[in-house]
């Protein structure tokens, strides 16, 4: 069969083998072919461009030779036959090979393809001896079986790290996301002793403060509290108790001091859910919220305008209504408490105008705001 080198090689370095540590699973493989065939020498290889690279080896020195003097490489085109060399001697490929005629002498070569699924042979599981042999087609059988449980490894291995490498891409897909979202996304957890473990936060906890990164937080925990305005402090911890011991909602507003002395509000919300071990851990979030608190704050402040500043108007003009409707006036008289009236209305009408514009705006101001945020 024709290799197909370019693709061949492609493959392997798909497999992310090369010039990896040793894995027991391999070692012990080698170690049962020689075992097998009673050959002092034993190894798994690699064949890339230019060399050949001992992934596992048994009695061999070194971890690679140059490519031309491989036994191995023999064995690409043929993926399904295990390469046997009975004496290399007496083959005009090997007779004069560095490895023959020198240091370790091999006299006997068995080498079982490592094939892939789509028929690519990395390299091979082979025997060595430094005397001439021969093999039974049973101990052949066995280092084809042994050849496949490496490549069954190295599947299983080569599915691993991709997966591993899917799941990172798609972790940083995701952190990106979550540091591009509005406010700050977190997961935590706390055991009973009132532990934290930060396992998740978002890069959006470094606008709540320039003391604040998300690599602090994780190993620092009360580095978060420190940026809370000191009398928020308390209802924090109080409302992560309650959630904890009762398994309910965090819910909570609390201010953030800026340096130029003005507060920045936040709304924390979070969700708890008991795990296995007791503890609990809260999937949440953190928003800015000032200029909401701000408009809300105008809000109140116009209640309290219209329920104290007009309740001195409205009073005397019911007063007046009062003893209008009372008492029987004269005309003079009733002229009179017409201008009162009139003046108590037009203070009023002054009021509700000023209130009116106050109003729209604050409203037009919150609105801007609130558009640019988003």
């Amino acid at each position: 069969m024709a290799v197909n080198e370019h693709a061949r090689l492609v493959e392997l370095l798909e497999y992310q083998i090369l010039d990896t540590a040793p894995e027991k699973d391999l070692d012990d493989l080698i170690e049962i072919a020689s075992a097998l065939c009673e050959t002092p020498m034993s190894l798994i290889t690699f064949i890339d461009e230019k060399r050949q690279w001992f992934k596992a080896a048994k009695g061999i020195d070194g971890t690679e030779t140059l490519r031309e003097d491989s036994f191995c490489v023999h064995a690409l085109n043929k993926p399904k036959e295990v390469l046997v060399v009975q004496d290399p001697l007496n083959d005009d490929r090997f007779k004069h090979n560095r490895y023959v005629v020198g240091h370790p002498n091999i006299r006997f070569y068995a080498g079982a393809p490592l094939e892939t699924p789509s028929g690519n042979v990395l390299g091979t599981l082979c025997i060595i001896d430094d005397k001439p042999r021969e093999i039974s087609e049973i101990q052949k059988r066995g280092l084809q079986l042994l050849a496949k449980k490496a490549m069954d490894f190295l599947n299983a291995r080569k599915t691993l790290y991709q997966q591993g490498e899917e799941i990172a891409a798609n972790s940083a897909r995701l952190k990106k996301l979550t540091d591009l979202a509005p406010g700050c996304i977190y997961q935590f957890e706390m055991n009973r002793s009132h532990e934290c473990f930060v396992h998740f936060v978002s890069d959006g906890i470094s606008r709540l403060s320039d003391k604040l990164t998300p690599e602090k937080v994780k190993y620092e925990t009360k580095a978060f509290y420190n940026v809370v305005h000191v009398d928020d402090r308390v209802k924090l911890r109080q409302a992560l108790q309650k959630s904890f011991e009762q398994l309910v909602d965090i819910s909570i507003a609390f201010r953030v001091p800026v340096a130029d002395g003005t507060m920045t509000w936040y709304w924390a919300k979070a969700i708890p859910e008991r795990i296995p071990s007791g503890n609990v851990m809260w999937y949440g979030v953190l928003q800015d919220i000032t200029d909401s608190k701000a408009y809300e704050e105008a809000l109140e402040q116009i209640s309290f305008d219209i329920s104290h500043v007009l309740r001195r108007p409205v009073a005397t003009m019911l007063g007046l209504t009062s003893v209008i409707e009372k008492e029987d006036l004269t005309r003079e008289q009733m002229l009179e408490y017409v201008k009162y009236i009139k003046i108590v209305s037009g203070e009023m009408d002054n009021f509700t105008r000023r209130l009116n514009q106050i109003y729209y705006d604050k409203k037009q101001n919150w609105q801007a705001h609130h558009t640019q945020d988003h």
